[in-house]
């Protein structure tokens, strides 16, 4: 934290004030004294803000934190090494190259949410505790890594964030800076694993289809196999039943369906019954030669 500018305005105004001073008196001394007070009052005030704390040493060794607001030091004898932030900070960091615990190496880029809890040992436990808890981080997911297949590791991210956080909080604690949060934003594989990946599920998905088609296979057999039952306690209703699909077909199509003799007897109606139907449509006139009925016998026969 640099110089506010409150103490500079300060400087300026005892400066200002004491050259008048010493104008007024005809002597330098005021002016002398109102600079020397603006000079004590610049190196001596600091202004902390909201969210820092100041860590204090007086002669090399630690004397009290500070902050936030306006707050004075003792010139020559105390320093301020630290300004700590206490907002949630976030830190990326990632993992290249690292072999997960089925051999595939991966490249994996992730987030970290922390916050310091603890001024005094984040200030004194660790030499630079930002850079710390990057390379915490970073070492704690190579091993989260090599602890979980890639299976594992695409589909359960959740799990691995909780317990990837959990690591990483337990390395930090002693430096007073808790883990809030990780987040696991990209999992990238080779190339040639990704073809393979994809040709597996489409595999997959094939072979769902096909077994979903053998089982609406096998539900329409049950239910033909139940139909069936039914026309054996009752042939009146096989007999209605393929009429009625003769007829819906000649409907449908609009086409005419040639349909053997012996279907025919098998429906019950009879060959010679139909034929003798056509006779009576086409019985011939008085005086004609021979009637259409006939030729239609002999085309039957």
């Amino acid at each position: 934290m640099g110089i506010h500018p409150m103490t500079l305005s300060l400087f300026v105004v005892l400066a200002v004030t004491g050259g008048l001073v010493s104008a007024w008196l005809g002597t330098p001394l005021a002016a002398l004294i109102g600079a020397a007070t603006g000079l004590f009052g610049v190196i001596s005030l600091r202004v902390a803000r909201q969210w820092q704390k100041a860590v204090v040493l007086r002669l090399g060794r630690f004397h009290r934190l500070r902050g936030p607001g306006l707050f004075g030091v003792f010139p020559f004898f105390d320093t301020i090494p630290y300004w700590i932030d206490l907002r949630t900070i976030t830190t990326p960091f990632t993992a290249e190259e690292t072999l997960t615990k089925d051999s595939v190496p991966v490249d994996v880029d992730a987030v970290l949410f922390w916050r310091v809890m603890d001024p005094v040992k984040a200030a004194l436990e660790v030499e630079n505790y930002k850079e710390a808890i990057s390379w915490s981080s970073q070492t704690a997911l190579r091993d989260m890594i090599g602890e979980t297949d890639l299976s594992e590791m695409l589909i359960g991210r959740r799990k691995i964030d909780a317990k990837l956080c959990q690591m990483i909080d337990e390395r930090t604690e002693a430096w007073g800076i808790k883990a809030l949060s990780v987040e696991i934003r990209d999992v990238k594989i080779p190339v040639g694993l990704q073809d393979a990946m994809s040709m597996q599920a489409q595999a997959e998905r094939e072979r769902q289809a096909r077994v979903i088609l053998a089982e609406s296979e096998l539900q329409v057999a049950n239910k033909f196999k139940e139909a069936s039952n039914s026309y054996v306690e009752s042939p009146v209703a096989l007999h209605l039943r393929a009429m009625n699909i003769l007829l819906e077909g000649m409907r449908q199509n609009s086409t005419v369906v040639i349909v053997p003799s012996s279907a025919v007897e098998t429906m019950g109606l009879g060959a010679m019954t139909g034929l003798t139907s056509l006779a009576k449509e086409f019985a011939p006139t008085k005086g004609s030669g021979p009637g259409k009925a006939e030729k239609a016998v002999e085309s039957v026969r």
